[in-house]
């Protein structure tokens, strides 16, 4: 599968995300960060995210499951892990750049995996900026607004 092609489904289908977790009883733990980069494709797609997971070299595929009565079966492939994000997804996408509107969300992601990297987070003020950052992201599409507890995917496939 060429860089191209990759850029181009990104650019369609693909979502890069941040978050921040709390732990669960009155957010007595500190809080902890995630970075998270999806395709999300109906489910008759599946060998084509296998191939994009192939291509990767890294990440993982999940049944998404779909409460909404008129959307039919998806698939997802992410890449969520601290280390791929580093080694694999951001040096892909700063050689092979994003066409559309995702690459703002893209330059957000890495500012942000960067602050994850060199511990920034931990600090109020840092927590803050890592704040700052989501709330730039994803401009103009729906947004989750609500701080996810922790919690997961459907089994992997």
């Amino acid at each position: 599968m060429s860089p191209d092609y990759l850029v181009g489904l990104a650019d369609g289908e693909g979502c890069f995300y941040i978050n921040i977790r709390y732990g669960i009883k009155n957010r007595t733990k500190k809080p902890s960060v995630e970075h998270h980069f999806y395709i999300k494709l109906r489910g008759d797609n599946l060998p084509l995210l296998r191939k994009v997971k192939t291509a990767f070299g890294c990440g993982a595929i999940y049944l998404q499951t779909e409460k909404r009565e008129n959307h039919s079966e998806c698939y997802r492939f992410e890449i969520n892990s601290r280390r791929d994000v580093q080694n694999t997804l951001i040096p892909f996408f700063d050689k092979h750049k994003l066409q559309s509107t995702k690459q703002s969300d893209y330059l957000l992601f890495r500012e942000a995996a960067t602050m994850v990297r060199k511990k920034e987070y931990l600090t109020l003020k840092g927590m803050r900026k890592f704040e700052k950052l989501k709330r730039k992201m994803n401009l103009g599409v729906r947004r989750v607004w609500k701080i996810r507890l922790l919690g997961g995917n459907a089994k992997e496939r």
